[in-house]
């Protein structure tokens, strides 16, 4: 399959309107724990007005809406020309039921910032594939409702979709692995050893990925993006074991054109995986297709806080030498 010419979205200013929708959980699950406060603040600072589709409370058997709603959530805030923005509730398990019925013409003619992350990488993938827009991969509105410990999640969210310069990304301080939202005063954030430089090598590509396990769900649909030329960010949940990002992992990188892969960048596990750096070594070690291609693992991307925004379908660099690492973005 070949590429689309790439589309990134008009950027998000002061005094625009951002459409929240649920096309995973819905929003009722997340207001059994009200933290719309700190969202609410937040966005105000930012100057952006938030909205809702018509469907985002709908909670149906599996906390979520039918494909029918949410795809008619999703079409009306692409095609509203008052929407400059879209965000996504929160993740979930179900997202990839409604790629046979997204009109992609319509995203396509009406490019703008779309954002999540987790579950969300199904409907950010087929879109890079299908039309060559960039969308983002990074913080839900839920996300927004994190009292303390959440910068720089909306700095880098701010860098990634109201400007245009190269975003040069540095190690978080600290990060936290929680249920934040159940209780907002007990936490304990953990200092940060640094991003843990695998294999050395400088690569940029463009970026393809997310969630891992989400996106091997396009492998064998037309939903899938190509992987030759592709700088692949990959991160999993606390779901996923060494066992199992083992194996997804020689999944996606057995599809034909994988040998074409650039490099690859691993967000932080959760602890509840076991993940060590030694097996990601190890499982790193036993991929043919990433032989002699840059590897950075341990980045603030995925389910742990705070939360790097990335443009999926935009670009990057990544640098790792023996006794340093650097992660540019270069076009988002």
């Amino acid at each position: 399959m070949s590429a689309h010419a790439t589309i990134v979205p008009p950027r998000l200013r002061s005094g625009d309107t951002v459409r929240v929708i649920a096309p995973s959980r819905s929003r009722a699950m997340v207001m059994e724990h009200d933290n719309t406060r700190w969202i609410d603040e937040r966005f105000a600072a930012m100057g952006l007005t938030l909205t809702f589709g018509e469907h985002v409370d709908e909670d149906d058997q599996f906390r979520s809406s039918s494909i029918e709603h949410r795809v008619a959530d999703l079409h009306a805030a692409f095609a509203d020309p008052a929407v400059a923005g879209i965000l996504t509730v929160i993740g979930g398990f179900n997202s990839n039921e409604l790629l046979p019925h997204l009109d992609f013409d319509l995203i396509a003619a009406h490019p703008k910032v779309f954002c999540g992350y987790s579950d969300i990488t199904a409907l950010q993938n087929a879109i890079l594939a299908r039309t060559g827009l960039v969308t983002y991969s990074g913080p839900h509105w839920s996300s927004w409702g994190m009292r303390d410990h959440f910068e720089p999640t909306g700095d880098w969210f701010r860098a990634a979709v109201t400007g245009d310069a190269p975003i040069a990304v540095e190690p978080s301080g600290a990060w936290t692995d929680d249920l934040w939202f159940l209780d907002q005063d007990a936490r304990t954030p953990v200092a940060n050893d640094g991003w843990w430089r695998l294999r050395p090598g400088q690569a940029s590509g463009r970026i393809v990925g997310g969630n891992l396990c989400t996106l091997n769900l396009l492998q064998g649909t037309a939903n899938m993006p190509p992987l030759d030329g592709a700088l692949l960010f990959l991160e999993d949940d606390f779901e996923s074991d060494t066992v199992a990002f083992a194996r997804n992992l020689t999944s996606l990188l057995q599809l034909p054109d994988a040998g074409g892969v650039t490099g690859l960048v691993i967000g932080r596990f959760q602890a509840a995986t076991g993940m060590t750096r030694a097996a990601l070594d190890e499982i790193v070690a036993r991929q043919p297709a990433l032989a002699g291609k840059p590897v950075l693992a341990g980045v603030d991307l995925g389910h742990t806080s705070p939360l790097l925004t990335i443009p999926v379908g935009g670009t990057a660099e990544v640098v790792v030498g023996e006794d340093d690492a650097s992660l540019t973005i270069t076009r988002h």
